[in-house]
């Protein structure tokens, strides 16, 4: 639904009336939903507070007069909140005096009127959802109406707002600025807790974000016009072998090109890649997308069998590579036709015209010259196959929409800026790599400094010093070799550490912050999730007399993203408990995948009433920080208590004294046993034995239930490519007589 501006009426004076309505609609094209649900008498609603220019919006939106909250404070610092105060009728309210501040609040709700209240307090300087405050709860049960949770998407990034760790002083938008308004139901005054108008405005901010225009546009047709837009700007610099530079313009024209020779040579809807992050990645990927088709990031590092299945459930027939990476894997199950990216893109003929088309054609022409439709919503976009670490495989299918929303996420958190230098040296068959540090730089600006490998600290460390980059996005199994490798001055220029794919060991942290004062900001996500869910990011600058509002919390994988909602279930029941209590943590939003390939049956067990179900436990604080305490899978049920493998493992390496950044020693895991339900058993590769497992861990206070006891000596423990443990390895390992 779209507003009509000038049938809207206020409590502004008649003579600014049509001032605020012409404001609104030379700056904001509303997109309003759920109208409907605004009672007729007096309600409460409670919204989210992003910008200076929510007011204005709202009003726009809703359909009757509105009365604002205000702090009574800023009635003291200038002429103008006095002035705004007064005519616009706003309710001041004050910490100090907050009896009297609730007694006006309830009057005027008591009189029928619709009054607005931004819960947070303040404008949150984070973009995301801040702590409620609970003043809301007496006012609406004073007055005995409804509260009505309403969330406005769209005003985070613009001049108005405290994106960019600043107000006004940024570029401004030229166009109209998208704004999507979803008021939601009336939640009774008994009923409407801080826990439960924080669920609907989570709720709602993932249903308007899901509503925004761009998700439902093609992915390669964006890439094109983001990188016609800075045609002569240094977009990726390979270190690969020799260093090379390549502008937006050359990895367009490049892309283009072998997007053309794709389309005449290949029928295939898949096409597989295996190539290292370069600029060789890049191209490949960027063409395939341009050609319209789907690449598949493959691998290599699995075994025969693995792959096999890969290329067997993708319909796989075309694999793009470089012919010295296919003579290292003589052992990978090249298809009949594997391309070597060298020679198709000196078959495709000359780039020079794609190269002239991007520096003087407008990005919307290019796109039509490609082919490309303007729509890509949700067809499927890319396809990743799992790591594998608990069981076979999987195909998960991203579709543009996925991908569109995770990069506008990751935007919204300000923590890779246009203009700054990202290293990239995650595979691109893993999730993060693939979008993190290969579409997203492409669509948002963000310049990426490529290494074939994160298992060569050295020349990470020289390839941050020099060329100066500004993040760092890893594993902490790749992130630690660089507390031994990189010299103090060599990070200097990092201004952001981003961990995630595992969780973030407490001493790793602590180590990186003691030598290169960085604080490493640890994430959460799945590829199912494509793949940032939660991330913490740096604390906003204080701003005046506002509190702080923290941006990262010890121990936490941070907030969720923009336009995600999260429940926590017990995890045998499903039922619904409280955000703050350990559960299983289950996610919506339009980041979140469809399914898997071809596999219905894993796909139904993958979600619960719409509900994605990420397979971890964890909790959310009051603040909205996601704490995971355990991968499901990594719990064994015994005698009906939950027992944490990750818990006996980091107990017995304390006890042993090993430390715990030289790799894994030992691994617990869980198999079948007929009378408890489940046993546990240690794999090492120490010489231990059962009794002094038992003594050192009934030493350190645990139960016997949480004791193996067997412990079974292997050669080495098993290890994923990603770093991550192959839990399927270790339980086969734990069966095996």
């Amino acid at each position: 639904m779209r507003p009509s501006y000038f049938s809207r009426r206020s409590n502004l004076p008649w003579v600014l009336e049509p001032l605020v309505h012409l404001f609104g609609w030379l700056c904001y094209r509303l997109r309003v939903r759920g109208v409907e649900n605004l009672p007729t008498g007096g309600a409460l609603l409670v919204a989210n507070h992003l910008s200076y220019a929510d007011v204005i919006v709202m009003q726009l939106a809703c359909p009757r007069p509105l009365r604002y909250v205000g702090h009574e404070e800023l009635l003291g610092q200038n002429w103008f909140f006095r002035l705004a105060f007064r005519t616009a009728g706003v309710i001041p309210v004050s910490a100090a005096n907050a009896l009297a501040g609730t007694r006006r609040v309830a009057a005027a709700l008591a009189a029928g009127e619709l009054v607005l209240l931004f819960a947070e307090g303040s404008i949150s300087r984070t973009g995301q959802l801040m702590r409620l405050e609970r003043g809301f709860e007496l006012m609406a049960r004073k007055a005995g109406v409804p509260v009505v949770p309403v969330v406005h998407d769209g005003l985070w990034g613009s001049l108005l707002s405290f994106s960019q760790d600043r107000y006004l002083f940024k570029r401004p938008q030229l166009a109209r600025t998208e704004v999507g308004v979803t008021f939601g139901r009336p939640i009774p005054a008994g009923e409407a807790t801080v826990a439960r108008v924080r669920e609907a405005l989570l709720d709602l901010g993932a249903e308007a974000f899901g509503e925004r225009e761009q998700l439902h546009r093609h992915l390669g047709g964006e890439i094109v016009r983001a990188l016609a837009r800075r045609p002569g700007r240094v977009q990726l610099v390979d270190r690969t072998a020799e260093r090379r530079e390549l502008s937006a313009a050359e990895l367009l024209a490049a892309g283009a090109l072998l997007s053309r020779r794709l389309r005449r040579t290949t029928s295939a809807r898949r096409v597989g890649i295996v190539l290292p992050p370069g600029a060789g990645a890049t191209v490949a990927n960027l063409a395939v997308l341009c050609a319209d088709k789907v690449p598949v990031n493959l691998n290599f590092t699995a075994g025969r069998a693995s792959l096999e299945a890969c290329l067997q459930s993708g319909e796989i027939t075309t694999i793009i590579t470089a012919g010295t990476l296919r003579e290292k894997l003589p052992d990978f199950p090249w298809p009949e036709r594997t391309l070597d990216l060298g020679a198709e893109i000196h078959e495709a003929g000359a780039a020079w015209p794609w190269f002239l088309a991007a520096w003087l054609l407008p990005g919307a022409w290019l796109v039509r010259l490609l082919g490309l439709p303007s729509r890509g919503g949700d067809t499927e976009a890319g396809l990743l196959f799992t790591s594998g670490s608990s069981g076979e495989p999987k195909g998960v299918v991203l579709t543009h929409r996925n991908l569109l929303a995770n990069c506008a996420q990751i935007a919204a958190l300000g923590i890779l800026p246009d203009g700054g230098r990202l290293l990239a040296c995650m595979p691109v068959f893993h999730s993060f790599g693939f979008t993190a540090t290969l579409w997203y730089p492409l669509l948002y600006g963000s310049q990426t400094v490529t290494l074939p490998s994160p298992l060569d600290a050295r020349k990470i460390a020289d390839a941050i010093r020099d060329e100066e980059c500004t993040a760092l996005i890893g594993a902490p199994t790749f992130l630690r070799p660089l507390l031994r490798k990189a010299g103090r001055g060599d990070l200097r220029s990092l201004e952001i550490v981003v961990s995630g794919a595992e969780k973030l060991p407490a001493d790793l942290a602590e180590a990186f912050r003691e030598k290169f004062h960085i604080d490493i900001l640890q994430g959460y996500g799945l590829t199912e999730t494509s793949p940032a869910s939660n991330l913490n990011r740096p604390n906003s600058p204080v701003d005046g007399s506002n509190p702080p509002q923290p941006g990262k919390r010890a121990g936490s994988v941070g907030r969720m993203v923009a336009g995600q909602t999260a429940r926590v279930l017990d995890p045998a029941t499903h039922t619904a408990l409280s955000a703050t209590a350990t559960g299983l943590v289950v996610l919506r939003g339009a980041n979140i995948f469809g399914g898997y390939l071809g596999d219905e049956a894993r796909t139904r067990a993958a979600f619960h009433e719409g509900w994605f179900i990420t397979g971890d436990l964890g909790r959310f604080d009051e603040d909205g920080f996601l704490f995971i305490e355990g991968r499901l899978s990594r719990f064994s049920k015994i005698g009906g208590e939950m027992v944490p493998h990750g818990t006996v493992e980091a107990t017995l390496v304390k006890a042993l004294g090993l430390d715990p950044g030289e790799g894994y020693a030992l691994v617990v895991t869980g198999v079948p046993d007929p009378g408890k339900g489940e046993a546990l058993v240690l794999l090492t590769t120490l010489d231990l034995t059962a009794d002094t497992v038992r003594d050192k861990l009934n030493a350190a206070g645990l139960t016997n239930l949480w004791i193996p006891r067997t412990v079974r000596r292997v050669e080495k423990i098993p290890i994923l490519g990603t770093g991550k443990l192959d839990l399927k390895a270790c339980q086969t390992l734990a069966l095996a007589s």
